[in-house]
């Protein structure tokens, strides 16, 4: 431990960057900073997101529809460079407040419906498109519980293991202690459900599924955070039977390469405006020309 202490001022004042990879587009107040509408294209949903696992939740519900033979929920995916504030933009301000990816824009309605909050965005396509949530009260009910539960647990792993482990610009033994012990903590609570049931709320696949997979699968794949061998991954077998499992389906492997701005070219897809654009627009097809 540091022998360094920090005694908190009476006010607390924002001042200079404290440093981190994100430590530019941080600030403690909302609103835009700069005037830019957002585009929109020629379906039904406009999704403004990026590729983090919040991102990923959206595209991948959608991908699922589609694969459902659900028409309806085409879609539109415009990238939204947090790192660069786009976030900050008027356009995407107007759709969400909190200026947090994702946010989606339903223009099948009237007046056009804006959805924020990535649960939110998943049980909205799910009662419009009446998909992936259980029919009976018991198995809707056992299915928000844990989607509630995934969008209450993220922070802990995503803005508390995640920042020390990897965006804070020095490493802190309390904090990485404090956050990897929670992030196991909700990893057994994940594989102890998982022991006795295929699917988190039961034998179905679900937007429980779907939102919790992102985050947590991707944890133990070692596709967040690149922290497997640290939080001992391997141990949680029943969490990785099921990470291993949806990761084979092929909506899946769709939505994790939309908005993807990192990693291999092959499974970049920047922004999503027709089913082609898997075969024709990823990183890869542009860089070689193989899109004409």
């Amino acid at each position: 431990m540091s022998d360094n202490t920090y005694t908190p001022p009476r006010v607390w004042k924002w001042e200079a960057p404290s440093g981190g990879k994100f430590a530019n587009i941080n600030r403690p107040i909302a609103g835009p900073t700069h005037e830019k509408p957002l585009p929109v294209g020629k379906h039904p949903l406009q999704l403004y997101s990026l590729a983090t696992p919040n991102g990923v939740k959206v595209t991948i519900m959608l991908e699922e529809l589609l694969e459902c033979g659900i028409a309806g929920a085409e879609y539109d995916a415009h990238l939204i460079r947090i790192s660069e504030g786009d976030q900050f933009g008027s356009g995407f301000v107007a759709l969400n407040p909190n200026s947090k990816i994702p946010a989606l824009l339903d223009c099948s309605v009237t007046p056009p419906q804006r959805v924020f909050e990535s649960g939110a965005i998943l049980l909205y396509l799910a009662e419009k498109f009446d998909a992936f949530v259980p029919k009976t009260l018991a198995g809707r009910t056992e299915c928000l519980s844990w989607l509630f539960w995934q969008m209450g647990s993220a922070p802990f792993l995503g803005g508390g293991f995640g920042h020390f482990y990897v965006y804070a610009p020095e490493k802190y033994e309390y904090p990485i202690n404090r956050y990897a012990m929670e992030a196991k903590r909700q990893l057994d609570v994940l594989n102890r459900q998982l022991a006795e049931r295929r699917y988190v709320a039961g034998e179905d696949y679900t937007i429980a599924d779907i939102a919790i997979w992102p985050w947590y699968g991707g944890l133990v794949l070692n596709q967040v955070y690149e922290a497997g061998e640290f939080l001992e991954a391997h141990t949680y077998t029943h969490v990785l039977r099921w990470a291993r499992e949806i990761a084979e389906r092929p909506a899946v492997q769709r939505g994790r390469k939309v908005n993807r701005t990192w990693g291999e070219p092959g499974e970049q897809l920047h922004e999503r405006h027709d089913a082609s654009d898997f075969e024709t627009r990823t990183q890869a097809k542009l860089a070689t020309g193989q899109n004409n």
